[in-house]
């Protein structure tokens, strides 16, 4: 049987707010994340992931209050990250309402966190999160995808394909796979991208950055996605969920 396809509204908190820009600069407000978070419930959504873009260097608190404010209004699974470096970080997120945990530079940094995570928690509740950038087949990486940290900024020399692989076997239970060459330009998924992971990964894929149209969610499933994140899209009113839908829908592809 089928899975069906996962449409999954991104909500990028900078200090309790919800803010989007484009290659992850010049950040605009869009909207308080309970209200928005509520409201793509009501339409359909299949998930909500949270990302606490500040959260490696701000106060954390501010984000347990939002995720369990948004526990209260929302009945989809919510995944959250940004500043996740310990078990005990998964562990207070969890109990703040959080159904999974994403994590990014800590589990670069401590690929052994990965396996710390899912042998206490479940593989079901680690999303790893991936920021890759393209660097030219054979140059920085073999694959021609690398790994960066802050927001795109920092490459890390690590192959992006090799790393999804990598922690799949420690024990990731799912690659949100983030282009950053595409994130908030609208032009469409990086579908060579997901097409390279996919090959070498079996757990569930989910695309991000570049979504623009609705038309622009079914070639990233073509690719090899098993879900599709967008944000800015969908906070600034050029899509609805049900839209998104209906193009998957209709080109195929089974949705809930």
């Amino acid at each position: 049987m089928t899975l069906a396809v996962r449409v999954i509204p991104c909500l990028d908190v900078d200090n309790g707010r919800v803010v989007k820009g484009v290659n992850f600069q010049n950040l605009r407000d869009a909207g308080d994340p309970v209200e928005m978070a509520k409201i793509y419930g009501e339409e359909g959504a299949d998930e909500l992931t949270f990302l606490d873009i500040t959260a490696s260097s701000g106060d954390r608190e501010t984000t347990y209050d939002v995720v369990r404010r948004t526990a209260e209004q929302v009945f989809i699974p919510l995944t959250v990250g940004g500043g996740v470096r310990t078990p005990e970080d998964v562990d207070r997120l969890l109990r703040a309402g959080a159904d999974k945990v994403g994590v990014n530079t800590a589990a670069i940094a401590r690929p052994e966190l990965i396996r710390e995570i899912a042998e206490r928690f479940g593989s079901q509740v680690l999303v790893l999160s991936v920021d890759a950038r393209r660097c030219g087949e054979g140059t920085v990486t073999p694959s021609g995808y690398e790994v960066t940290t802050h927001g795109g900024r920092r490459g890390t020399g690590i192959d992006a394909v090799e790393w999804a692989h990598r922690a799949a076997e420690l024990g990731a239970g799912e690659i949100l796979l983030n282009s950053m060459d595409a994130d908030g330009t609208k032009d469409g998924y990086d579908t060579a991208m997901i097409e390279a992971v996919r090959k070498h990964v079996t757990i569930p894929v989910i695309a991000s950055g570049g979504a623009g149209k609705a038309a622009d969610f079914a070639p990233a499933i073509a690719a090899g996605a098993d879900a599709v994140l967008a944000a800015s899209v969908f906070h600034f009113g050029d899509l609805r969920i049900g839209e998104v839908k209906a193009a998957l829908r209709g080109a195929g592809h089974p949705v809930r």
